[in-house]
């Protein structure tokens, strides 16, 4: 009898852990079909915590039909989770439902630049913090990404004996030359699906999202609290051991 209510209490476990997970699946997959298995065949190819999780997901949604579905009777279920298979479902759902907002995985204290700045400062930027890419400002207003690649080609066309003169070298005569680099902005509230989803949308169109900029309010004329890259959102770590 004892052995009985602790199956139960196993079962009971797994089913609130797996409603939480399904329950947080909705929200970041947000489709028309909430089916459980449905929303990890979508997500999981859109999302990175989902695709950490899918082949486990998947077998949960087996064990959890059984469990819920072919009940024999009152207190005897066909199928039975371990105190394993319990605890890694809960985990998962802790990962599911921890706040996820997309400024725990930026760049935090974003070195930025004024339109006006010496060339000087973003060399030894380059040089202490090995950044490649500088959020640049003209008027207090977003104006563009500045890249070290840029930098060296600038350097290339004027260099005069091998060698040239940056003393009197600013940013505003490199931007003229810097390529587009497209970027989003979001406010500091944004979770991680929505940016997930920002670069997502940005690939179906082909346009190359270069980085997402995060600000208190995701204006172009706010102080940037974060930056994220594609890298940043590939280096996610969703593991639960």
């Amino acid at each position: 009898m004892k052995q009985m209510k602790k199956g139960q209490v196993l079962s009971e476990r797994f089913e609130v852990a797996f409603n939480q997970v399904h329950d947080a699946m909705k929200d970041i997959v947000k489709i028309n079909d909430d089916r459980f298995v449905v929303l990890v065949k979508v997500g999981a190819k859109k999302y990175q915590i989902i695709e950490t999780f899918k082949k486990d997901l998947e077998q949960y949604a087996k064990l959890r039909n059984a469990i819920v579905h072919e009940k024999m009777q009152v207190g005897y279920y066909i199928a039975e989770p371990n105190a394993k298979v319990v605890e890694h479902i809960e985990k998962i759902a802790n990962v599911f439902n921890r706040p996820n907002y997309a400024l725990s995985i930026a760049t935090k204290n974003v070195l930025y630049f004024d339109y006006n700045d010496s060339i000087l400062k973003v060399t030894e930027a380059i040089r202490q913090y090995n950044y490649s890419k500088f959020p640049v400002y003209k008027n207090k207003e977003f104006a563009g990404l500045l890249t070290a690649s840029s930098i060296v080609k600038w350097m290339a066309q004027n260099m005069v004996s091998t060698s040239v003169d940056l003393d009197d070298t600013h940013i505003s005569d490199i931007m003229k030359y810097e390529k587009d680099h497209p970027v989003d902005f979001v406010a500091k509230s944004t979770n991680i699906f929505d940016v997930e989803t920002i670069f997502e949308k940005s690939h179906k169109v082909k346009k190359k999202l270069e980085a997402v900029i995060i600000t208190e309010n995701g204006k172009k004329d706010e102080t940037p609290l974060g930056i994220i890259t594609p890298w940043d959102l590939i280096e996610i770590d969703y593991t639960v051991d």
